[in-house]
This record gives C-alpha cells, sequence and structure tokens, in this order.
C-alpha cells in the first residue's frame, strides 16, 4: 500500500470511529488496509465502542424498486441528510444495491456479501461512502414480492428518478389486473393503511388504542357508563380508516375499496402490500 492510499485509509477509519491517528494507522496495518476489519479490531480493543457516525440518525434517503419477470424488490437506503440523498455519488451506489436486492431476493446478510461492479462488498462499499459523505448511511429495510400464481404493481410518489422517491407501495393482487393494480398501490401510497383487514393488525395495536381512547374520554369528563360505547365505535372507525379493504376508496368517497375489487371482479383479490416512506419510524 502506497503512503498515499495508507494515510487516506487512516482518514476513512478515524472518520468512521472518532479514533486518533496512532491507534488507526496500526489497525490500518494489523489489517492489510481492510476499513471493515479495522472497525472491528479497534472495536475489540476497546478503543472504538461503536462508530460515531452510527450513533446518530439517518432519516433521509431513498426508496428503490427493481421489477423483472413480474418479480418486484424494494429497499429503503437511509442517510441523514436531503444533500446527500441528492449526491450523485449516493444516487449511483443505491441504484447498484436496487438490482443487488433483486438478485438476492432481500436478503440482507447475502447484500452485504455481495460484490460491487468495483469489486469491493455491499459492506465495504458502504464503510468507504460512509467515510466520504460524511454521514451515517444504512440499508434499512428491504422486501422481496415473487410472482407466484400473483401480479405484482407498485407506484412511486414523487418519483426522484426511474424506479425511485420517498415514498413506494406494491401490492399483489391474485390475478391480472394493470389499471386497477396500479390504482391501489397509489391508494396505498396515499392513505398507509397498517393491514389488508382487521385480522392482519395486531392485536397490541387494537389494545392499545383502546386504552388510549379510553384515557381520552375519561379525561374529557365522560361518565363511565358511556366510555364502553363511545369506545366501541371509535375503535371500529380505527379498523376502518386502516384497514385497506374497508378505506374509503381515494378515487370515489362515496365506496370502499373492498366495493371497487367486487365491482371489477368478484374473485379478485389483495394478497399482500407493502409502504416504505423514507424515513418513517426512524
Amino acid at each position: 500500500m502506497s503512503s498515499k492510499d495508507l494515510l487516506e485509509n487512516v482518514k476513512k477509519l478515524r472518520e468512521l470511529t472518532g479514533v486518533g491517528f496512532k491507534d488507526c494507522k496500526l489497525a490500518i496495518d494489523e489489517n492489510n488496509g481492510d476499513l471493515e476489519k479495522s472497525v472491528e479490531f479497534l472495536r475489540k480493543k476497546g478503543i472504538a465502542k461503536a462508530s460515531k457516525k452510527m450513533s446518530r440518525t439517518a432519516s433521509e434517503g431513498l426508496c428503490l424498486v427493481e421489477e423483472s419477470d413480474g418479480k418486484i424488490s424494494l429497499i429503503e437506503i437511509n442517510c441523514e441528510t436531503d444533500f446527500v440523498a441528492k449526491n450523485k455519488d449516493f444516487v449511483e451506489f443505491c441504484k447498484e444495491i436496487s438490482e443487488i436486492n433483486f438478485n438476492q431476493k432481500s436478503d440482507i446478510t447475502k447484500i452485504n456479501e455481495s460484490k460491487m461492479k468495483n469489486n469491493s462488498t455491499v459492506q465495504s462499499a458502504l464503510t468507504d461512502l460512509i467515510a466520504k459523505m460524511g454521514e451515517k448511511i444504512t440499508l434499512r429495510r428491504s422486501v422481496f414480492f415473487n410472482n407466484e400464481n400473483s401480479k405484482n404493481y407498485f407506484y412511486i410518489h414523487n418519483s426522484i428518478e426511474k424506479n425511485m422517491g420517498k415514498i413506494v407501495s406494491i401490492v399483489k393482487l391474485n390475478s391480472n389486473n394493470d389499471d386497477l393494480g396500479k390504482k391501489i398501490a397509489m391508494h396505498i401510497s396515499a392513505l398507509s393503511p397498517i393491514s389488508i383487514d382487521k385480522e392482519g393488525i395486531k392485536k397490541e395495536i387494537i389494545e392499545k388504542e383502546i386504552e388510549i381512547i379510553k384515557a381520552e374520554l375519561s379525561n374529557s369528563g365522560k361518565p363511565e357508563d358511556m366510555i364502553d360505547k363511545i369506545s366501541k365505535g371509535k375503535i371500529n372507525k380505527f379498523i376502518s380508516d386502516n384497514t385497506l379493504l374497508n378505506q374509503v376508496w381515494i378515487m370515489d368517497s362515496k365506496k370502499k375499496v373492498t366495493d371497487i375489487l367486487k365491482s371489477e371482479n368478484k374473485d379478485l383479490k389483495i394478497i399482500d402490500f407493502i409502504r416504505y416512506k423514507v424515513g418513517e419510524g426512524v
């Protein structure tokens, strides 16, 4: 390794870990210039308990879709600022990762171990990009939809480039219906349902919502004998507002999604869906 390369790697390692020059140089020397192994080396020594940048919040970034032969993958890649999210190097990195995500069927372990076009592993390339951008960057979450006995459709809200944006939704139908499939994906992006129907909402979500509703009613001075009755109405509305089939259809306020499906084809069903919004829940 040339002196220039050594100094560059030491600089990257310092930016990643916040550790001093001398210890970083030792780590680089001991690990033949491998940044990933050098970070691990410093952590084992107790010098770098965690990456300085990895303790920060990454709530910006991109959601990217890859589609081929009816199969679709979706991945969210986060950074800290919108400035970096628009950076050419970050965008190109995301595009390549999206292709790998599709090929590896959204298996994060396999993605990290995959080789990129420059022959470095994804994990190593990510470390280099973090050092270059000066921000925390993470491969946050991913999903893969196969096309077995189904048809997948996606929608990107405010697309930044082809197949990438800030909000992306995918819906899986049990049969072909291109026009409706794309409209349902659009509806999902806009109204963010929790599940397809009531059975899909986790029990703890319902219980928590009931607890909040009852506390709100109690604090407003409602009598005890009225609280249970009002709570039932409110929880039913919560379920209706947050389950895809029971939501009011975004393109016709007089109908629900289930009505639209039945009017198209009584056998048409939504098998699954997913909605990613950059930074949501971070």
